[in-house]
């Protein structure tokens, strides 16, 4: 006698999972920013007070990046558009 099973499953993707988990927005040295700009940067986009945005920005520039702000990525996706349209290079993670 054979029986026959259907199995159904309900799978979550990546994307569906992200989207409710929280990210990491992610900042990256280069060679070309300033100090300065990025820490006025941070301040202006992320809303860091100076202290917080010079620590972040000595940890991008000696470990070549920070995760600068954790949140939804809704929160953090205008903040990643602040940051890339001032010329330094960020992502969501």
């Amino acid at each position: 006698m054979s029986i026959d099973f259907e199995i159904e499953e309900e799978v979550q993707t990546a994307e569906d999972i992200g989207s409710e988990s929280l990210r990491d927005l992610m900042v990256y040295n280069d060679d070309f920013n300033t100090f300065e700009h990025v820490i006025n940067t941070l301040v202006k986009v992320c809303k860091h007070d100076v202290h917080q945005a010079e620590q972040c920005t000595f940890l991008i520039h000696y470990k070549g990046k920070c995760a600068v702000k954790k949140g939804m990525y809704e929160e953090l996706k205008p903040m990643r558009e602040g940051i890339t349209s001032a010329g330094i290079k960020a992502s969501i993670i």
